[in-house]
C-alpha cells in the first residue's frame, strides 16, 4: 500500500453470535473505500452503515473514546488483541497496517471470564469485581492533606505511575493461553504498594484481590510473557513478580488465615 493510494478494499471475517447462550460463527464482509488512514473502527462504521442500508443488522462491538483511553475494545484482529500494533489499542489501529485486497479476521476476547454477550462484545465485569475486592485505597473524609506531608521517592513514584497506566481492557487475558489476569491484578496491586498510602491495606487487599481472580475463573500465570506483549500501555512482567511477593507476605503476615494453606498470624 503506497501513499498515493487513496482507497483500498479489504474482506473481513467477522464472528457474529446473536447472545451468550447462542452459537456463532464467521461471517464475510466486504469493507470496500475505506482509506489507509482510517482507524480500524471507522472502517467497521463504514461495513456498518453499508448493513443498516441493507436492512442487515449491525455488528456490535465495543468502544467509547477511540483515544486509546477507555480500554473497551476487547476484540482480536488475526488472533491478536487489539491488532498487531505494539502499544495501541483497538481504535489506535489504522488501516494503513494492511494492504490492498487483505482478509482480516475479527473475533471476541477469548476466555472463560470473558463471556460473550454479542458479536464482538464479551462481558468484562469480571475484572471490575476483582478491582471492587481491594484496588482502592481507604481514607478518611475531611479536607485534603498537604501535598508534600508524605515523601515519595522518584523511583516509587514513577514505578507507581507507570503501574497505575493499565486501563483495564483485558488483552492480558486474551492473550495468554491460560487466561490469566495476573498482569491486570499485578498493576492494580503494584500502584498502590509501591506508595506509602497504600501499606496499610496491603495484606487485605492483595488478598481479596487474588481471592476475587481465582472466584471469576482467570487462569494461573505460567510467564508466557504474551500478556507484555499484548499490553497496549506496556505494563512490565514485573509486577507479577510483585503481586507474588505481596501474596507470600500477605500470607504470613495477615490476620487473615488464607484459606487453602491455612498460613497466617494471629496477634
Amino acid at each position: 500500500m503506497t501513499s498515493q493510494e487513496t482507497t483500498m478494499d479489504v474482506t473481513l471475517r467477522v464472528w457474529r453470535q446473536k447472545g451468550p447462550d447462542q452459537p456463532g460463527r464467521l461471517v464475510t464482509y466486504e469493507a470496500k473505500g475505506v482509506t489507509p488512514d482510517m482507524s480500524f473502527f471507522e472502517a467497521l462504521d463504514v461495513v456498518n452503515e453499508g448493513l443498516v442500508a441493507k436492512g442487515e443488522e449491525a455488528i456490535a462491538f465495543d468502544h467509547d473514546c477511540r483515544e486509546g483511553i477507555c480500554g473497551t475494545c476487547s476484540l482480536t484482529v488475526n488472533g491478536q488483541p487489539h491488532g498487531p500494533d505494539q502499544a495501541a489499542t483497538g481504535c489506535q489501529l489504522h488501516m494503513r497496517a494492511y494492504k490492498n485486497g487483505d482478509t482480516i479476521t475479527l473475533e471476541p476476547f477469548r476466555a472463560r471470564a470473558f463471556p460473550v454477550v454479542k458479536d464482538l462484545v464479551v462481558d468484562r465485569s469480571a475484572l471490575d469485581r476483582v478491582m471492587a475486592a481491594g484496588g482502592f485505597v481507604s481514607v478518611n473524609t475531611g479536607g485534603a492533606g498537604e501535598a508534600n506531608a508524605i515523601l515519595v521517592p522518584k523511583d516509587k513514584a514513577e514505578a507507581a505511575m507507570d503501574a497505575a497506566a493499565c486501563i483495564g481492557c483485558g488483552a492480558c487475558v486474551a492473550s495468554c493461553p491460560n487466561a490469566s489476569a495476573m498482569l491486570f491484578v499485578s498493576a492494580k496491586v503494584s500502584q498502590f504498594a509501591l506508595l506509602p498510602q497504600g501499606r496499610p491495606e496491603r495484606d487485605r487487599r492483595v488478598l481479596a484481590m487474588q481471592r476475587q481472580m481465582d472466584k471469576e475463573g482467570f487462569g494461573n500465570c505460567s510467564n508466557e510473557g504474551e500478556c507484555e506483549a499484548a499490553c497496549p500501555k506496556e505494563i512490565k512482567l514485573s509486577n507479577i513478580a510483585r503481586l507474588n511477593r505481596e501474596f507470600i507476605r500477605a500470607i504470613f503476615w495477615s490476620h487473615e488465615k488464607h484459606p487453602e494453606t491455612g498460613a497466617g498470624q494471629e496477634e
